[in-house]
């Protein structure tokens, strides 16, 4: 297998902090042609402080919709992240995966939850 393509999270986001799903889908944007070209990708969250959620579900919680744990475990690193980073990281790419194995019993709940009018309000403020 060829070498990792690093990227900086710090380039995509507001410095140490990784915290926007805009930010989240520009990483996303570059990574996801490699991941699919079958080239590994190492990110790195050296000088990053903060991620959110919102900002992993975008740039690496997408690639579980296309392709299996095991492959994005094989193609997928990290380094230079602090143990709050890898945790959040942890939490994405499992979250992802449970929600990709059936998105739309998911989407369901989630209607139920907060009412089809807050997901329509939700998606449009986007």
């Amino acid at each position: 297998m060829s070498q990792s393509q690093p990227f900086f999270v710090r380039d995509f986001s507001a410095g140490p902090i990784a915290v926007s799903a805009a930010d989240g889908e520009r990483l996303y944007r570059c990574i996801e042609s490699l991941v699919r070209a079958g080239q590994p990708v190492e990110l790195s969250f050296a000088g990053v402080t903060t991620v959110s959620g919102a900002f992993l579900n975008t740039a690496v919680g997408q690639i579980c919709r296309d392709y299996s744990e095991d492959r994005v475990r094989e193609l997928l690193s990290v380094c230079d992240a602090e143990p709050d980073v890898r945790g959040v990281f942890g939490r994405a790419m499992r979250n992802a995966g449970r929600y990709y194995q059936n998105p739309e019993a998911f989407d369901e709940a989630w209607v139920e939850v907060i009412g089809d009018e807050c997901r329509h309000e939700e998606t449009t403020m986007l």
